[in-house]
C-alpha cells in the first residue's frame, strides 16, 4: 500500500487558526517526530505568508532551519503571492510548493486578496520561479466541492479551471473541500471524472471533515481512483479565511489504519507529540 498511496500530514494547516502562539522549538520537535516515524510521504510544514496575516506562521524560516530531512520524505510550504515563492525557492530543503486557487471568487479574494483572474496572471510568474529553482507547483482547487458563499459552482467548472491551469504546465494538483461542502457521492463523481478527463495528472485529496464522516469521505474518493491524501494529527485545523465554524482537516490516523502504515503504537505516540506541542 506504500507504493500505491501518497500520504501527507499537514501540521501547518492543523495549528495555522489556533491563537496562542506555539513556540518555534515546539514545532521543530514535532515535524521531526513525524519525519523520523517514516509513515508520511510529505509534511506540509509551514507557508511563506504574512505574519499579520498568520501569525502562528510567522516563524517560518526558523522551523526550517531546525528540520532534519531526509532523504525520502518530502517538504511542502504554502504560498499566498509571488513575494512566498520568492522565499520558498531559495530554501534547499523544499521540495513542494503549494499554492490555493479557488472556483469561488469570495474565497479567492478573502484567501489571497487577489480574484481570480488577477491570481491565474500571477501563477505564470509562480511556476516560472518553481521551475528555474527545480522545486513542484502545486496548485489546491479550493472550494472544489461548492462553497457557502453562494457563488457558482459546478463540475464543468472545476474542468474549465484545470483546462486553464494546466496550460501553464501545472501538473499536480489536489481538490480541497475547504468548508467540508462534499459529500461521497459528489468525491466520487468528480474524482471518477477528472481521472477520466484528465489521466496525465497527479491529483490528490485536501478534505475538511467532521471525524465521523471522514472515512467515507477518503473511501470515496480511492474508489474513483484517487492515490494521495492529505490529513492532521488528531484532525485539527481549518482555513481561518474561510468561515467562523471551522471543520478540521481528515484525522492521519484514520489515514494510516486505513492504508495499513505503522502501528497503533506508532500512531499514538504522533498523536501524544502533536498534544505536547500545542500545549
Amino acid at each position: 500500500m506504500r507504493d500505491q498511496v501518497v500520504l501527507v500530514d499537514c501540521p501547518r494547516d492543523a495549528i495555522q487558526g489556533l491563537h496562542n502562539f506555539i513556540a518555534t522549538d515546539k514545532k521543530i520537535q514535532h515535524i521531526n517526530r513525524l519525519i523520523a516515524s517514516d509513515l508520511f510521504d510529505v509534511i506540509d510544514f509551514g507557508s511563506f505568508v504574512s505574519p499579520k496575516a498568520v501569525p502562528q506562521l510567522a516563524d517560518t524560516k526558523e522551523v526550517l532551519k531546525g528540520i532534519v530531512k531526509g532523504d525520502r520524505v518530502k517538504l511542502l510550504a504554502i504560498v499566498a503571492n509571488l513575494r512566498g515563492v520568492q522565499d520558498a525557492v531559495q530554501e534547499e530543503k523544499i521540495d513542494f510548493i503549494g499554492y490555493p486557487f479557488s472556483i469561488s471568487e469570495t474565497f479567492q479574494l478573502r484567501n489571497t486578496n487577489k480574484g481570480q483572474e488577477d491570481s491565474y496572471q500571477q501563477l505564470k510568474g509562480m511556476k516560472a520561479m518553481a521551475d528555474a529553482a527545480g522545486k513542484t507547483l502545486v496548485l489546491y482547487i479550493s472550494m472544489a466541492f461548492g462553497n457557502p458563499y453562494h457563488d457558482p459552482w459546478s463540475a464543468t467548472l472545476v474542468e474549465t479551471w484545470i483546462d486553464r491551469l494546466m496550460q501553464l504546465g501545472i501538473m499536480e494538483f489536489s481538490l480541497a473541500d475547504t468548508t467540508s461542502e462534499a459529500n461521497a457521492a459528489q468525491i466520487t463523481d468528480l474524482y471518477s471524472l477528472i481521472r477520466m478527463r484528465y489521466p496525465q495528472l497527479a491529483v490528490g485529496a485536501h478534505f475538511h471533515a467532521k471525524r465521523e464522516d471522514s472515512l467515507a469521505k477518503v473511501q470515496a474518493a480511492y474508489d474513483a481512483g484517487c492515490r494521495k491524501f492529505e490529513g492532521a494529527i488528531l484532525g485539527y485545523g481549518g482555513c481561518p479565511f474561510a468561515k467562523d465554524d471551522l471543520v478540521g482537516n481528515i484525522p492521519s490516523e484514520i489515514l494510516l489504519d486505513l492504508f495499513n502504515r505503522g502501528s497503533l503504537a506508532e500512531r499514538m505516540v504522533l498523536e501524544e507529540s502533536f498534544r505536547q506541542m500545542i500545549l
